[in-house]
């Protein structure tokens, strides 16, 4: 890890010995194995780097803390605060005292405390996520169309969205789009099928992915979610396609105009570097854990092999069958105003082809079965996003940072 990204500030009791404290201080800190700039009681540059990390060395430094906080409030802009302790000369006691003081004001924080394995891990994690949130802000995501009609949950608060995550939400009208698409030349497609009309419908599905590229350029976006039904009557051929494809070249490609399920997609790219699987619950058993996920498309990049069908609700245009590998799954999703997230892990236990579902079906065994409650009593809108690995703690972790 760079040195540049952590910085470790101090706060010491004038009672203590400051030689002896600053070699324990030392001992500790080479401890834990990780890169660093030793800020030690100078806190004009606090919170411009990654992540900040204040060590408590002793107690009897809440009084210090509480002195300082307006300056750090003004400086940090009112982030979490991590409070790293070796246990020793009181400090934890201290800490948990102006973590105490810090929930009393409606502020967050957390002590960063335990073996040196565990607290190298968890600061590297808590680097990570500082890092991302400083990436997002200025992220461009166009909302191309509305949201459809049926999502009448799955609304976005722009100014949470904003002021939160740092991420701007574009209107694009959808005859924005029709009209770059009514300029856009067919050409011959490199996919291919075997069932005639699929085939027919490939140059079509193509003209849509290069429109679209068209417009990320025009708004300078890093994604967008696309109201892909309109055109099914507007041109009679499916975004399906271009959306598998663009979510495979790192953009965030969503269906349907649903913006927090896009939001969802931008968050997990962001910190796993993975593309997300929007996909509807179509099937849940509560006693075993086993739920289908459905949906038309997904990125490329998350199958090892896939075919083309038509759409499944239309039967036109191009939808995608894709066979993702079996094996440990994240299924994640957030409200459009940031105030809920939802995240559980699971097992892909396999695909299936069947025709009276969209095009790509997978079987997940979720780890905790009881978590199939929340899709029945409590759930953020129908599509949720679905990752390959498991990262339930990466990305509890990014919201348990937002002020």
């Amino acid at each position: 890890m760079q040195t540049e990204k952590i910085s470790i500030y101090t706060l010491t009791s004038e009672l203590h010995d400051e030689k002896s404290v600053g070699a324990v201080t030392k001992e500790f800190l080479e401890s834990l194995g990780i890169g660093y700039a030793f800020k030690g009681n100078d806190y004009t540059d606090y919170g411009s780097s990654a992540l900040s990390l204040i060590y408590v060395r002793t107690g009897g430094t809440e009084g210090i803390f509480k002195r300082l906080l307006p300056s750090l409030l003004e400086k940090s802009g009112h982030a979490p605060f991590y409070l790293l302790t070796s246990g020793k000369s009181n400090s934890l006691a201290a800490s948990m005292e102006i973590l105490s003081y810090l929930r009393q004001n409606g502020l967050k924080g957390e002590i960063i405390h335990g073996s040196a394995s565990y607290i190298r891990k968890r600061v590297s994690l808590l680097a990570k996520v500082c890092q991302v949130r400083k990436q997002l802000k200025g992220c461009r995501l166009g909302v191309i169309g509305q949201p459809s009609d049926w999502l009448i949950s799955s609304q976005a608060n722009y100014d949470a969205v904003r002021s939160l995550l740092g991420i701007e939400l574009v209107d694009i009208p959808m005859q924005e789009l029709l009209d770059v698409l009514a300029m856009t030349p067919e050409s011959a497609s490199h996919e291919t099928s075997d069932v005639e009309m699929v085939k027919r419908a490939l140059s079509g599905a193509n003209r849509i992915y290069m429109a679209l590229k068209d417009v990320i350029t025009k708004y300078q976006l890093q994604g967008f979610t696309l109201r892909c039904f309109d055109l099914l009557t507007a041109i009679k051929n499916t975004g399906c396609l271009a959306l598998a494809k663009l979510n495979a070249e790192g953009y965030v490609a969503g269906c349907e105009g649903d913006v927090p399920a896009m939001l969802s997609m931008m968050v997990a790219r962001s910190l796993t570097g993975l593309s997300g699987f929007q996909a509807n619950p179509s099937r849940i058993d509560p006693e075993t854990g086993e739920m289908l996920f459905a949906h038309c498309t997904i990125p490329l990049d998350m199958v090892e092999r896939y075919e083309f069908d038509t759409h499944f609700e239309s039967g036109i245009g191009v939808g995608i069958r894709g066979y993702m590998k079996p094996g440990p799954v994240t299924i994640f999703k957030v409200s459009g105003n940031l105030s809920r997230y939802f995240v559980t892990e699971g097992e892909l236990i396999q695909s299936q082809a069947k025709a009276d579902l969209c095009r790509t079906q997978q079987i997940i065994h979720l780890v905790d079965k009881s978590q199939t409650s929340y899709f029945l009593t409590e759930p953020i809108g129908n599509h949720h996003i679905i990752l390959p690995g498991y990262h339930r703690e990466t990305l509890e972790a990014i919201f348990n940072s937002l002020e």
